[in-house]
């Protein structure tokens, strides 16, 4: 197998890290807010393994110019034509997803596709969902909080490997400019859905901070090309906790061999 590398696409200074790996139709994955590309490793080599070109993209430094929604989706953009590729299926986790929806709203051509992996959304967290991720994001590498934990990845899953992922995972530096990202830009210029597009909508059934009630929600928007799975037992980490399920529904769903 060849040796997957990062890369780095540093245009304009931007340092936005990108792995591409696999032969074949291409799928492009956004993680999800202040995290790395690297815990979408084992989703991304399942999907390299059935065919798949993964082109995993994250989010550009902060410490520059103030970014809004619309220049990520220009990053992703770039990187993809840094790449020689033209068009792909444009999928995300949670904030990734977001960014995946403006690039489908701003670059219609470039995207045959949305893929969601749970739905971000504008309703406020509960009190408990946003004061996991708040310890998840702050706690030691050595100590974790076991309950934040298993907030996030949900029942039946060990706590100590997802954190030994989700911690080296974690890109505080990106996180400040995602949110004034989200924050400058309308939400109507990244939360709707572009048209025509067909939309792949996969939930964690046990996701509290992309409840699976987002993606119902969203579903209804498009009820003619929008599809909503549920997996069951799987919480807001299901990109990285459940990756065996998460490649079957997007195999399925897009039906290439």
């Amino acid at each position: 197998m060849t040796q997957i590398q990062r890369q780095v696409f540093d245009a304009e200074a931007r340092a936005i890290p990108f792995i591409d790996e696999g032969e074949g139709p291409a799928l492009v994955l956004i993680p999800a807010q202040g995290l790395d590309v690297a815990y979408l490793g084992g989703l991304a080599s399942i999907l390299e393994e059935e065919g798949f070109r993964i082109v995993r993209i994250g989010s550009r430094r902060s410490g520059g110019p103030a970014a809004s929604m619309h220049d990520l989706a220009q990053d992703v953009v770039d990187v993809l034509d840094h790449l020689g590729v033209g068009s792909a299926w444009i999928g995300g986790h949670a904030f990734g997803g977001a960014v995946a929806r403006t690039v489908a709203l701003d670059h219609p051509g470039r995207a045959s596709g949305v893929l969601l992996m749970g739905v971000e959304a504008t309703r406020a967290l509960s009190d408990d969902a946003a004061r996991a991720l708040r310890i998840a994001f702050s706690a030691p590498v050595d100590a974790p909080d076991t309950d934040a934990v298993r907030l996030l990845v949900g029942p039946g899953i060990d706590v100590a490997l997802a954190w030994d992922v989700f911690a080296r995972s974690r890109d505080l530096d990106v996180e400040e400019l995602q949110s004034a990202a989200l924050a400058s830009t309308p939400v109507t210029e990244w939360a709707t859905l572009a048209s025509s597009l067909p939309i792949l909508i996969i939930q964690g059934a046990d996701d509290p901070i992309t409840p699976p009630a987002n993606g119902d929600d969203l579903k209804a928007t498009a009820a003619d090309r929008a599809s909503v799975v549920r997996l069951p037992d799987a919480g807001h980490l299901f990109p990285m906790t459940h990756p065996g399920e998460t490649a079957f529904q997007i195999e399925d769903y897009l039906g290439w061999d």
